[in-house]
């Protein structure tokens, strides 16, 4: 069993909700990123999602392309977010999710990719850019190596979508709480809360609902329609204020803290 499904089993044993967090690989440098994620363990998060450094991040908001743009200006590369992942693996056992786009993918060859998600402990690869359409290949690759690749269903999708989805997901499903890219946002957005009912009719997969996501209240709002909440841009915000990695560490342990201590969160 992947470390998400059996993750995801004790999160609905346990009546919790699950906290998913983001964070930017290399930004504002990798160090900081690997203890920032050691931190994130430390209080009590589900999983924690790297994203790759990538030009264009057609998904995201102004935050985190800001935070992308730093890295890359640190010349972050794949194979750094790659090398990261295997030493968090040696130290944690929640599971790791990557977020990349695919021409970092590509360019880096997907049979290498593959091979090196699997060596770097990664248990589950999101691609906001590959169509539903064309990710049988890579998805059937990384689910030969017990790697669930993580489909994105958003408010605009068909049901017609939905269904062909579901029938080839595997993990948990990543839900888009609106049409538009991540960002906070004062309420969850009424077509996020819809999503989640259509989706939940049908499947049993667990769901995760991102984009917007920043206060405690926000996710109690989601009542038993998701199973985790996805939190990035906020944690991205917390580094924007600066300083050393220790009074970022502290920032973000307050933070998350608040989640804790204000909500049955796994």
């Amino acid at each position: 069993m992947n470390r998400i499904e059996s993750t995801f089993k004790e999160v609905k044993n346990s009546g919790a909700k699950g906290i998913i967090t983001y964070l930017t690989a290399g930004y504002p440098g990798l160090e900081t990123t690997e203890e920032l994620v050691m931190a994130m363990a430390e209080s009590g998060v589900t999983m924690v999602e790297l994203g790759v450094p990538f030009s264009d991040p057609v998904a995201d908001g102004p935050v985190i392309q800001a935070a992308s743009m730093r890295s890359l200006q640190n010349k972050t590369t794949l194979a750094d977010v790659l090398s990261l992942s295997k030493r968090l693996r040696e130290k944690l056992t929640i599971p790791l999710l990557i977020m990349t786009y695919y021409n970092p993918v590509y360019a880096y060859g997907v049979e290498r990719f593959v091979g090196e998600v699997k060596n770097s402990g990664i248990d589950g690869v999101i691609v906001p850019d590959l169509p539903l359409e064309e990710s049988d290949w890579l998805a059937g690759k990384l689910q030969k190596e017990n790697i669930h690749f993580i489909y994105m269903l958003s408010p605009t999708s068909t049901r017609q979508r939905m269904i062909t989805t579901v029938q080839k997901a595997t993990g948990f499903i990543y839900c888009v709480s609106t049409a538009g890219v991540t960002g906070t946002r004062d309420a969850i957005p009424k077509e996020g809360l819809s999503l989640l009912a259509r989706i939940r009719e049908l499947t049993e997969l667990p769901l995760a609902l991102g984009f917007g996501i920043s206060t405690p209240q926000q996710v109690a709002s989601l009542g038993d329609g998701a199973d985790a909440a996805i939190i990035g841009s906020a944690i991205i915000k917390l580094i924007d204020q600066g300083g050393n990695k220790e009074q970022i560490k502290d920032r973000m342990k307050t933070y998350l803290g608040e989640f804790m201590s204000k909500g049955r969160f796994f």
